[in-house]
């Protein structure tokens, strides 16, 4: 009736599946990890690598005074309360081990600055130096290697296999399956002994799916997620009645050009010294209509007020600091002026409008106080927006799922009906939801993935 059979399967190859599938595989399981595309990673090999936390070595050794409780309040406040928390709390608490995890166990290499990011209260985002999700994913698959871990490309999960008891023992997967061909592959069976994980990611690409959760999200928006991040894997839980929560919570990414394709190489640019260190401007008044490093959907939501226009605009000391600006200025999607003058005539812009709302930020940035709206500046190394300039212009872009599979602290996907966990089944990373409510905060996604992931394999390896 079954095929292979292994201890624990997990389902996706992103940083949740990954390190659900290490930490199965070290406490002494035999795992499988299947993925449905082509090459590992999902989006977490498109991101920027950026992981938030709490109480970091950087942080400490920057006397940045940080807590998990304050965490869990930034992301509470940006989540507008619908955040479920003991799900907060341990992402929150779990945030730092983590971080020495991928830094000592898995090699990763971190730069030694922090970055305040949207949202958050103080400087706490970690970056790899290659400011690349990819090293992470690339990491991670070695470790894969070294455990004997084997990941099979181009399987699609198609269902989940109850037995009498309700109990999750297997998964339906069609092997050589080829996306987005719904039909494609071979049909077979594999057994689960102890559990299955669904670490499949979201479902942005989707369209069918997202425009059912939230209508105005159709086929005209771009996003910024790769082909695959599609609702199929999440389905199949739906349908032997998982709970569903905050399906409509989908964000947009606010600093994606319009300029280029999905995710692109600018979006880096306006994340780690755009918004930090520069401006967003309205190109039809030349002034600043929102606080740069409030949360995602407070930027996303003034950005589409009707009739704006958003711009991005910061210095030559603070744009000198992103490695891939060479890249970015070579694909014209990041754009250099030498005057003011140059910037307001090439992009239609009322220039002593533009030369009032550059001047009255960069007094802000003298008296270390953004009087305007709020943008927190920092202490040390406050970059005054001076020529000449780097300017990007801005569209926001569908980015992320909030909603998903509800979970509880140990990652087990809860039952509709009985509100119990759902033996043998568990979830990790962007399939789930619950844990950023209305908006995620910068850096918290491959922290909760990461974070997840870990407790979702370790306690899949405890089952009987």
């Amino acid at each position: 009736m079954f095929g292979d059979v292994f201890d624990v399967i997990v389902v996706g190859s992103g940083f949740a599946g990954l390190s659900a599938a290490i930490e199965a595989r070290n406490a002494g399981c035999s795992v499988l990890v299947i993925e449905k595309m082509r090459v590992p990673g999902g989006n977490s090999a498109l991101s920027g690598g950026l992981i938030a936390v709490a109480k970091s070595p950087l942080q400490e050794a920057a006397k940045i005074s940080d807590s998990p409780a304050r965490l869990a309040n930034d992301m509470l406040k940006a989540g507008k309360g619908l955040n479920h928390p003991s799900l907060i709390q341990t992402v929150s608490e779990e945030s730092r081990e983590t971080f020495l995890w991928v830094r000592d166990y898995l090699g990763v290499a971190f730069k030694d600055t922090l970055i305040h990011g949207g949202g958050h209260s103080v400087p706490r985002i970690c970056s790899p130096v290659s400011v690349s999700g990819a090293t992470i994913v690339q990491a991670l698959l070695v470790k894969c290697r070294e455990l004997n871990i084997p990941v099979r490309m181009q399987c699609a999960l198609k269902n989940l296999i109850r037995d009498d008891s309700g109990r999750v023992v297997g998964v339906t997967i069609a092997s050589d399956y080829i996306f987005p061909q719904q039909d494609s592959g071979t049909i077979r069976r594999i057994w689960a002994q102890k559990a299955v994980v669904l670490a499949s990611g979201g479902f942005c690409q989707d369209v069918e799916f997202r425009t059912v959760q939230d209508p105005q999200l159709d086929r005209s928006l771009e996003t910024t997620n790769q082909p695959g991040a599609t609702a199929e894997a999440m389905v199949s839980a739906l349908k032997i009645g998982a709970t569903p929560v905050h399906l409509s919570w989908i964000q947009m990414g606010p600093w994606t050009s319009r300029d280029e394709k999905g995710w692109g190489v600018s979006a880096m640019f306006s994340l780690l010294v755009g918004f930090p260190h520069g401006i967003m401007f309205d190109a039809t008044t030349g002034k600043r209509f929102v606080n740069e490093l409030t949360d995602r959907l407070s930027r996303s939501q003034e950005m589409a007020a009707a009739g704006r226009d958003p711009m991005l605009i910061v210095g030559e000391e603070a744009a000198r600091l992103y490695p891939n600006l060479p890249q970015c200025l070579k694909r014209k999607v990041v754009k250099r002026y030498e005057t003011i003058e140059a910037v307001a005539l090439d992009q239609s812009i009322d220039v002593a409008a533009l030369a009032v709302t550059l001047r009255e930020y960069n007094e802000s940035v003298d008296h270390g106080i953004d009087r305007e709206f709020g943008k927190p500046l920092g202490q040390d190394n406050r970059y005054r927006i001076t020529p000449p300039y780097y300017v990007v212009r801005l569209r926001p872009k569908i980015h992320y799922c909030n909603g998903g599979l509800q979970i509880n602290a140990r990652a087990q996907v809860v039952d509709v009906e009985h509100h119990q966990p759902i033996p043998g089944l568990y979830a990790a990373g962007e399939v789930t939801g619950g844990i950023h409510g209305a908006c995620r905060i910068g850096g918290m996604a491959i922290c909760e993935c990461l974070v997840f992931g870990r407790i979702a394999g370790a306690n899949a390896a405890q089952e009987e």
